[in-house]
């Protein structure tokens, strides 16, 4: 008579088989987020009717970028250059930067300098110009030092004021996160351009108070929460309103709001389940 086998090899399978479970949850994991942060950003597109601009007015392409958050390992000014040649491709008339090139995270293998960090972008192209807004990362940094790259870049740096670019009228926030964003002052400047016009800013809190439309405001700084459990939501948005402005279109009294999922990483040197991208943004006449 074959006797049964012993128990203990019976918990021994089963300890092996949740041992073996569990690597193979890990593995996933990490998987994914590498997968999620190292890919090549996605290109959203999208279309929108912009008051103001003329029926002879050709249609623009704006390119959004932000949280760039150059440093190591993930984001070496080498992967940013990948980048400026895939926005290259799309041809943009203008390319938007919300911020936050810079970055010191502590958990980063290696930090780059202010100069080494900007310099791949001086090779994008854009047939109006090049607009930038700084966030917070580049005022922990040191500001003046992140403008005067960028400047030397070719990019227009704007603190609470307008330039335009061909037709359209650009206002530029300072960064609302670290307290420099004087919106009153930044929508005075706008309106003595006098033209159509979209804003530019790292956080997209300020949409809040912004008064009934229509305003197309362009944002990024919460990485889409970058961290996102796989059946919905994010631990963190860094946003005052929580989930309502965290990422993509949002539509309020008039108003449209893009919020970019942005490029790089804070905090934590990966992303899971909040893909990198950048926003092709196609603007013409409502009429059109």
């Amino acid at each position: 008579m074959a006797l049964p086998p012993p128990k203990l090899s019976s918990k021994l399978a089963r300890f092996r088989l949740l041992a073996l479970a569990l690597f193979a949850t890990i593995v996933a994991v990490v998987c994914t987020a590498w997968y999620s942060t190292m890919r090549a950003p996605a290109v959203r597109s999208i279309d929108l009717d912009l008051p103001g601009l003329g029926s002879t007015d050709r249609p623009l392409h704006l390119v959004l970028l932000s949280d760039i958050h150059v440093s190591g390992p993930d984001m070496p000014p080498s992967r940013v250059q990948r980048i400026v040649d895939q926005v290259n491709a799309l041809e943009p008339d203008i390319v938007m930067i919300a911020g936050d090139i810079v970055s010191d995270k502590r958990l980063s293998t290696r930090h780059y300098s202010t100069a080494a960090s900007v310099a791949p972008l001086a090779k994008l192209r854009a047939r109006l110009g090049k607009v930038a807004v700084p966030g917070n990362h580049d005022h922990w940094r040191g500001i003046l030092q992140v403008r005067q790259e960028l400047e030397k870049a070719g990019f227009t740096v704007l603190q609470n004021r307008a330039a335009k670019l061909g037709p359209l009228v650009v206002g530029g926030l300072d960064d609302d996160f670290t307290g420099h964003a004087n919106l009153p002052v930044m929508l005075k400047s706008m309106a003595e351009l006098k033209g159509p016009g979209v804003i530019l800013s790292h956080s997209p809190d300020p949409f809040a108070n912004l008064p009934s439309g229509p305003y197309l405001m362009l944002a990024g700084h919460t990485h889409c929460g970058q961290v996102r459990y796989p059946w919905g939501g994010t631990p963190a948005t860094m946003s005052r309103y929580g989930d309502r402005y965290a990422c993509g279109q949002v539509r309020e009294r008039g108003n449209t709001l893009l919020v970019t999922a942005g490029l790089g990483t804070s905090v934590l040197p990966f992303r899971f389940l909040a893909l990198p991208d950048v926003w092709r943004i196609k603007i013409e006449p409502p009429d059109r």
